[in-house]
């Protein structure tokens, strides 16, 4: 199979956090792209949980997939995908027949990716996600709200209505581009499924200006949590630097995570080796509590420190000396 490497960012605070971009550059696969599977799924055919009759009631209940129909009637026929993800909610998948086969892939993960967020943060967020297939650049655009040119290597955005900090996070929907499931294959889009429903999960509690390696790091974590995949898989760039003697500084700085910068490949995996770290080390109820803790709004490199050693028991020295021999090690052993 050909070779893709996945990185992941956020379009910023710039646009107010309405959406998070997953960005995706195109480089070598690994024959092993298998493995991003679960136990027992990767063995097991995906088996889909769909509601019978949800189809009109959530299009006649929800104003936002009723919307959501409108808009994209516009741009041919919709087809929408129920799923029941647990717990008696429901999510769809939105989409049109051309792209049927990427519908059927995020309908058939979707259930599984919900319970997979919820396990890792926890239940208080609405786990009845709505996820739509755009079929061309300007469906893309319309669905999230984008205004001028949208970069051709953004594959997903999550996208929510403007709101208070404490107040009922609303429209949230995940948007994939037409060009996802070519880019990406299955388990590229399984795997950025639940990087994006993250963002949603996580979305109530997250300020404008949080720092990004702990935003786009937990996502990564909740997204590769679990799998059999190997720290080459998931950081191909950070482990051969590793390997070289080049290892991160300090953790990335939010610039670091556009695409301008020619480095958001490298923050990203460093973004996720930082929390793996933290919650192999540490736990990760402890890694869950530097996020809520940390995405509460801007904050300078010594209110972080500050956080990190509170919460941590470190002092930051330490917890770079013990970042870098944790990956060290990793990288070494393939672990």
């Amino acid at each position: 199979m050909s070779a893709l490497r996945q990185v992941r960012g956020w379009l910023s605070a710039k646009r107010r956090f309405q959406f998070c971009l997953t960005l995706v550059m195109v480089t070598g696969l690994t024959g092993a792209c298998g493995a991003l599977l679960m136990l027992p799924n990767s063995v097991l055919p995906k088996i889909r949980a769909v509601v019978p009759g949800a189809d009109n009631v959530l299009v006649a209940s929800d104003p936002q997939v009723s919307g959501l129909h409108r808009l994209m009637d516009s741009y041919g026929k919709v087809n929408s995908e129920p799923v029941s993800t647990g717990a008696g909610k429901v999510g769809v998948v939105l989409g049109h027949p051309a792209r049927s086969g990427d519908m059927d892939v995020l309908a058939g993960e979707l259930s599984a990716a919900t319970q997979a967020v919820s396990a890792l943060w926890g239940s208080d967020w609405s786990q009845a996600p709505v996820v739509v297939v755009a079929s061309s650049p300007a469906e893309f655009a319309a669905l999230t709200n984008a205004t001028g040119n949208v970069p051709a290597e953004v594959a997903a955005a999550t996208v929510a209505d403007p709101f208070h900090p404490g107040s009922k996070v609303t429209g949230q929907r995940v948007v994939f581009g037409p060009e996802a499931g070519r880019r990406l294959g299955p388990d590229g889009l399984r795997s950025v499924l639940r990087h994006e429903l993250t963002h949603v999960a996580t979305r109530a509690v997250t300020v404008d200006g949080s720092p990004q390696w702990m935003l786009e790091g937990f996502a990564e974590y909740t997204a590769h949590r679990g799998m059999r995949q190997s720290i080459n898989e998931i950081a191909p760039t950070l482990t051969a630097r590793a390997r070289a003697d080049n290892l991160p500084a300090d953790l990335p700085a939010d610039a670091a995570f556009e695409p301008a910068s020619g480095e958001a490949a490298a923050a990203y995996e460093q973004a996720w080796s930082a929390c793996a770290f933290i919650a192999d080390q540490f736990g990760e109820p402890q890694l869950i509590s530097l996020y809520r803790q940390l995405a509460t709004g801007p904050k300078d490199h010594a209110a972080i420190e500050a956080i990190l050693g509170s919460t941590l028991g470190v002092s930051y020295p330490d917890f770079l000396a013990r970042w870098h021999s944790w990956i060290t090690s990793r990288s070494t052993a393939g672990a």
